[in-house]
């Protein structure tokens, strides 16, 4: 939990120095004070339809404005969000398999390839491969489900014809890099058990503790930084 709030915090941070450097604070600050002005004239002119109908039609544009003005940073942060939000769920999201846990294993091969042709089969260190192989061939899949002897987690290695791919049954710990499809080798990938936080003694998703932690330290520190949000 410590290590995910100085990481949310920190984010936080980063956020505002983006919305500072590709932002215009007096646009979005202009648009916000037009907004809540024809919100209070809907919410005055409640008894006169025609001043109130008025005023909703003059709130959209501006509505519009705000939301155009976020647009800009919002499209800079995406990216890099989206490559953190990969790594802290493989981190965070998901927990090591314990002492006789079970998982599915599932061989991602290509499109290529028939799976009503070809005889896949795994093997495991430390690892009891519990099913035989169960093939999915809209998808191209083969599945397995095993159970981990030791809890550390152990190894299967996958036997394809003319090919071999070994995967460590690992999670939740580590860079995660995604495999890549394109190098013409079947992907393996361990369905690893979702983890949550303690937090004072309740079960919290991490992504949920990380966007509180991040919005909070943007609110706190939003004007030191002279954003508007």
């Amino acid at each position: 939990m410590l290590s995910l709030t100085a990481i949310a915090a920190v984010t936080g941070v980063v956020l505002l120095w983006t919305w500072k450097r590709f932002s215009k604070p007096e646009r979005i600050a202009a648009a916000k004070r037009q907004a809540r002005a024809r919100l209070y004239a809907i919410r005055l002119y409640a008894d006169d339809p025609p001043l109130a109908l008025r005023a909703q039609r003059q709130l959209l544009p501006w509505v519009a404005r705000y939301l155009a003005e976020m647009l800009r940073p919002a499209a800079v942060a995406t990216v890099p969000l989206f490559i953190l939000f990969v790594q802290l769920d493989h981190d965070y999201g998901h927990r090591p398999l314990a002492a006789g846990e079970s998982a599915i294993v599932t061989a991602q091969f290509a499109s290529g390839v028939d799976l009503r042709v070809i005889e896949p089969a795994l093997e495991g260190r430390d690892v009891v491969v519990e099913t035989p192989a169960v093939r999915i061939p809209g998808r191209h899949q083969v599945c397995w489900r095993v159970r981990a002897a030791t809890a550390s987690g152990g190894s299967v290695l996958l036997r394809a014809p003319g090919v071999t791919v070994a995967k460590a049954l690992r999670c939740g710990r580590g860079l995660h890099i995604p495999p890549m499809p394109w190098n013409g080798l079947p992907s393996v990938d361990v369905g690893c058990p979702a983890a949550t936080l303690d937090i004072v003694g309740y079960g919290i998703n991490w992504l949920v503790w990380f966007l509180a932690v991040s919005l909070v330290t943007m609110l706190l520190l939003r004007k030191r930084f002279g954003v508007v949000l």
